[in-house]
């Protein structure tokens, strides 16, 4: 199914936008977007047919049209953007991971960062396994956003998450001065606990004095 034009789009999320709404979205995401004031029901809704659309969708098409996504002032553009690539992802292939790196690198704040770490690049990462050795390198990379990806990919895993990788990463970045690096340690560990808590909590344990008491607090959260 062909994409429809971006234009189109922009008059069906408009056709649903709460202007008086806008305000409390910038606000909530530190004045650093703009809005147009779409609940996500809604936002969801409105984009239906490019969500449709992108489940058979080329992927050279697909991320052609979520970077020019990426490119709108509006904030809720790149929330289609991610909802579409979540859609398409068992279309995408290694080749196409450093576009979707741009996207991370790219307006970068959790709110689509932690979307593409865990519903785009994951199953990506799941369906071609080559892309362990990028989830390596992105690890250690100085961008906080690629870092926070590669310690997120694997969120939605389960019992198939890679223990001995994800308790690498978080001893990787373990001493990091940053909050989002910090909370998604935190974050991932305590998506593990559901798994295996016992190897959370001790792994938490022989770690606690490198550990921030924000990681702490998130990974032991239900222990």
């Amino acid at each position: 199914m062909t994409l429809q034009p971006l234009d189109g789009l922009r008059s069906s999320l408009e056709s649903v936008a709460e202007p008086d709404s806008a305000p409390a979205m910038v606000a909530y995401m530190k004045d650093q977007f703009d809005f147009l004031g779409i609940r996500a029901a809604d936002r969801r809704t409105a984009s239906k047919p490019w969500l449709t659309a992108a489940k058979t969708a080329d992927a050279t098409e697909l991320l052609s049209f979520v970077h020019d996504l990426w490119s709108q002032p509006e904030r809720e553009f790149q929330y289609v953007g991610i909802d579409m690539t979540r859609a398409g992802a068992r279309n995408l292939g290694p080749d196409d991971l450093d576009a979707v790196r741009e996207l991370v690198e790219t307006k970068s704040w959790w709110d689509t960062v932690d979307s593409l770490a865990a519903w785009t690049v994951g199953p990506m990462v799941r369906r071609h396994r080559e892309l362990i050795a990028d989830m390596d390198d992105w690890i250690d990379d100085p961008n906080l956003w690629i870092a926070r990806t590669a310690l997120l990919h694997q969120l939605g895993y389960k019992a198939d998450t890679d223990a001995a990788r994800l308790f690498r990463y978080c001893d990787i970045q373990a001493e990091h001065p940053d909050f989002f690096i910090r909370k998604a340690i935190g974050w991932a560990l305590r998506q593990y606990a559901r798994v295996d808590p016992d190897a959370v909590g001790l792994w938490v344990e022989e770690n606690r004095h490198r550990l921030a008491g924000l990681t702490v607090r998130e990974a032991t959260k239900h222990l």
